[in-house]
């Protein structure tokens, strides 16, 4: 009798591991992921722009991966993504090609230049997100933000001009925390995203920085961005600089037509 119950006990145990590895190995996400990566390196040049004539034309990939998010989330399927580095990569790829898709949706539109247009696009255009339906400012504040990594906003892209670089690979979560680094640096040197004007002691930033800035500094001041700024760059902006934004640019970052 023991013996019996030996034996169905280890059977038991033994298909329960096949059923948890099984379980663990279907990921749609990562399934997806190359076809993720194919877009990444096909349709985006080296400036981050995004050469929609083409991929609107060449979507399966883009789609593979969309489908995928559809079907799994961190908040959905968490078992997928027991690391916060996961979590990060995953919100992060998959933001920048919803928004990638959004714009195919909408036929590759000029840009999102008025209030109306915006609000069309991430309020009211609907994106599926491990099951779940929501849109990309709602998915942007009440996901993303909340997981308190401010960099990801230097990396999180909504296919316009002056949004951060598009890169042409995927952000992975074995190297992510490297990855938001360098995308926090590489924005602060640019002249589109940061102008210093020295003979009038003044620093003009991102309207990035005006957008988010009690994500940057807790207390709001947008004359405390000049701090946090600093973490970024080796030459220091001096801190009693006046504090302006630059007008944000919402052309579509479409690659220019040869």
């Amino acid at each position: 009798m023991f013996k019996k119950w030996l034996t169905q006990s280890v059977i038991s145990i033994v298909c329960m591991g096949f059923f948890i590895a099984a379980t663990a190995a279907v990921n749609p996400y990562n399934d997806a992921f190359p076809a993720w990566q194919k877009v990444l390196a096909t349709h985006v040049d080296e400036q981050g722009r995004i050469d929609f004539v083409t991929l609107i034309n060449q979507s399966d990939d883009l789609e593979k991966f969309v489908k995928a998010i559809e079907q799994v989330s961190p908040e959905t399927h968490p078992e997928l993504f027991p690391s916060s580095n996961e979590v990060i990569a995953y919100h992060l790829n998959a933001y920048n090609a919803l928004a990638m898709w959004g714009v195919l949706e909408r036929d590759i539109p000029k840009n999102f230049s008025t209030l109306l247009k915006r609000a069309s696009f991430f309020k009211f255009r609907k994106v599926v997100i491990g099951g779940e339906t929501t849109n990309l400012l709602d998915y942007e504040t009440k996901v993303i933000r909340p997981l308190g990594e401010a960099r990801t906003h230097f990396a999180l892209n909504c296919m316009v001009k002056d949004c951060p670089r598009l890169p042409q690979k995927a952000f992975n979560a074995a190297t992510i925390d490297q990855e938001l680094e360098v995308a926090s640096r590489e924005f602060f040197a640019k002249d589109k995203h940061i102008l210093i004007k020295s003979d009038k002691q003044e620093v003009h930033l991102s309207g990035i920085m005006k957008f988010y800035t009690k994500d940057y500094v807790e207390s709001g001041k947008k004359q405390d961005l000049i701090a946090y700024v600093n973490q970024f760059r080796d030459e220091k902006i001096p801190e009693n600089y006046k504090v302006k934004f630059i007008k944000y640019d919402w052309t579509i970052n479409q690659q220019p037509s040869s």
